[in-house]
């Protein structure tokens, strides 16, 4: 059972997309990097990003807790169904899904928002390559606000990510299979 952890929503049940191409972020994951997160300012109020969103209980937990605008990407169709239906489910305002791949989303106008975004997860199947993942976080960047934070999630036996300039820390966290790294970057370069 995945839950939304804390919040207005805290406690509520969120359905996972059936199958098993999705992977979600296990409650003791999202409780300790939204813990992290929240002690630095970095969820309340604001703009986020769920980048392979799957079920979107990251992007969720999010605006459970204060952010004010979530966009949940998902290409995947029976996971953006999902995500849909939990994001209806738990009522939260400022909650979208953009049933799409990320890739393609990040090249769109529906992107760029005013201000930039302050916080992006990037928790892709563990199949997808390291270069891949190198390239979203390149083509993420302008798209960011000063002193945004990134979080992405892969399995503790992949390498570091390939943090695009501008990186002003990283910390990473390992859980069981799960590696999480959190990094601020330093500002935009476009947008």
């Amino acid at each position: 059972m995945t839950r939304i952890v804390a919040g207005t929503a805290g406690g509520r049940r969120l359905k996972v997309p059936p199958g098993e191409t999705t992977r979600p972020t296990s409650d003791r994951v999202r409780e300790a990097v939204f813990s992290a997160l929240e002690a630095a300012g970095a969820v309340d109020g604001a703009r986020v990003l769920d980048l392979y969103a799957g079920s979107g209980a990251l992007g969720l937990e999010a605006a459970s807790r204060g952010a004010q605008r979530v966009v949940l990407v998902e290409a995947a169709r029976a996971a953006a169904a999902t995500a849909r239906a939990n994001a209806t489910a738990v009522g939260l305002a400022g909650v979208r899904v953009a049933p799409e791949r990320v890739e393609r989303f990040l090249a769109s106008a529906a992107a760029v928002v005013e201000g930039g975004w302050d916080l992006v997860f990037v928790d892709p199947p563990y199949a997808v390559d390291s270069d891949d993942v190198a390239a979203v976080l390149a083509t993420l960047a302008p798209l960011l606000a000063p002193g945004a934070t990134v979080v992405v999630e892969r399995s503790s036996r992949t390498p570091e990510p390939r943090w695009p300039d501008g990186v002003d820390d990283v910390r990473e966290r390992r859980y069981g299979e799960t590696s999480v790294w959190v990094a601020r970057l330093g500002g935009r370069t476009g947008g």
